[in-house]
């Protein structure tokens, strides 16, 4: 039995801290601004848009130490680094916005049964500047949000955000010309569910890459049949693929070799193998080989 490591390098991302901290500076700014108006003037909408824009600046932070902690080098103790961090974030992101969801559905039940009269115009004039605000800071992730789960996240947050903030000023200007004073109770329960919606598939993606799941980006059957499609492997079994980051994913399995492949074809096998699964989103591969003579004596061969 002969055993063989290799790594790829995974995908770079460009400019990922400069777009969070982009981010995080013009969504801090903006929750000062609008939880101040919020209050002010009584909006349940603008309070709780604006406490969902402070849980997504604190994603955003969060994700942005992920960032940088993938970065550190591995060591003895760590020997993948800290690459997981990256994993547990978006789930502790997940479980934020959660728990936000709860407190605006809360809230604005119970603004519906007892409104609240407020300006329209002011409402309408402060979410606009938030379409503006998540709209620049979305931009920023858009080149990279295929790459990595916080930044699609990130991405997917904010451009939710200023679609929120784009029904809250038409929701300002149905007040300021009808009096409707619940419209603002009935902004605060849709954005509870555009963040529910926006957060449900963060959390079971990243539920499923804590708990080792196979990424959503690798299929088990498509590596089964590369590996097959190659002259001189018979069988591949003890398979196994889980994610080290939300960028980086790792393969371990067995092949098994006819009688037939030589030591020098058998390192080209695995090469050629190797090669074909750095295509299919694997990063990092160890493959160990048998022969057909001695065969495998294990439950799942």
């Amino acid at each position: 039995m002969s055993h063989d490591h290799h790594h790829h390098q995974p995908l770079v991302l460009t400019n990922a801290s400069k777009a969070f901290y982009i981010g995080i500076v013009l969504n801090m700014v903006f929750v000062v601004v609008q939880l101040g108006f919020g209050i002010h003037i009584h909006s349940l909408s603008l309070i709780s848009d604006a406490g969902h824009n402070f849980a997504d600046v604190a994603s955003l932070i969060l994700s942005l130490i992920a960032l940088k902690l993938h970065q550190v080098k591995a060591n003895e103790k760590y020997t993948y680094g800290y690459r997981k961090t990256s994993i547990i974030v978006a789930l502790i992101n997940a479980i934020i916005l959660l728990i936000s969801i709860g407190i605006i559905g809360y809230e604005a039940i119970i603004h519906l049964l007892h409104p609240v009269a407020m300006p329209g115009t002011t409402m309408a004039i402060v979410a606009f500047i938030g379409v503006l605000v998540n709209s620049i800071s979305a931009f920023f992730f858009f080149r990279d949000k295929d790459n990595d789960l916080n930044i699609k996240s990130a991405f997917l947050h904010l451009a939710a955000d200023a679609l929120v903030s784009l029904g809250i000023v038409i929701g300002g200007i149905i007040i300021y010309y009808t009096h409707w004073y619940w419209i603002d109770a009935v902004l605060s329960l849709i954005i509870a569910v555009v963040i529910l919606f926006s957060t449900w598939n963060l959390l079971t993606d990243s539920m499923k890459l804590s708990l080792d799941g196979v990424p959503n980006n690798v299929h088990l059957e498509d590596i089964k049949k590369t590996a097959l499609g190659i002259k001189g492997i018979l069988n591949i079994h003890h398979l196994h693929v889980w994610a080290i980051s939300t960028t980086e994913n790792a393969l371990t399995a067995h092949i098994l070799l006819s009688n037939e492949v030589s030591i020098e074809a058998e390192q080209q096998i695995k090469h050629e193998l190797k090669h074909q699964l750095q295509h299919q989103n694997i990063h990092h591969i160890t493959i160990e080989t048998e022969r057909e003579a001695y065969g495998c004596d294990e439950v799942d061969c």
